[in-house]
């Protein structure tokens, strides 16, 4: 399976204000050092639930609702640890065949 270019990916928190906005910020950085183009979008579970996305980063308690919607889902405790992020997508996206 291609790797969708640009991926959407979503940046997920309960209300879409405060977290979702730190973790898109790690997220585009991750996503540049992985060379791989993507739109990241901050935004809040509801609307995510509404939204087309190809990967969706957020803590555990929201992610959960997405494992049927997105390809790949991650689920963070650190929203700034990059590295970490980093790991997770490397992985995600190498059992998906994206890398």
């Amino acid at each position: 399976m291609s790797r969708p270019e640009p991926m959407q990916v979503l940046a997920v928190c309960g209300v879409g204000m405060g977290t979702s906005l730190m973790l898109r910020m790690t997220a585009e950085d991750v996503f540049k050092q992985l060379q791989i183009p993507a739109s990241v979008q901050a935004t809040d579970v509801s609307t995510a639930r509404s939204m087309h996305a190809d990967v969706v980063i957020g803590q555990d308690m929201h992610t959960e609702q997405f494992e049927d919607r997105a390809p790949v889902v991650v689920a963070v405790t650190n929203f700034m640890d990059k590295d970490g992020l980093r790991r997770q997508l490397e992985e995600k996206f190498e059992a998906q065949g994206w890398m």
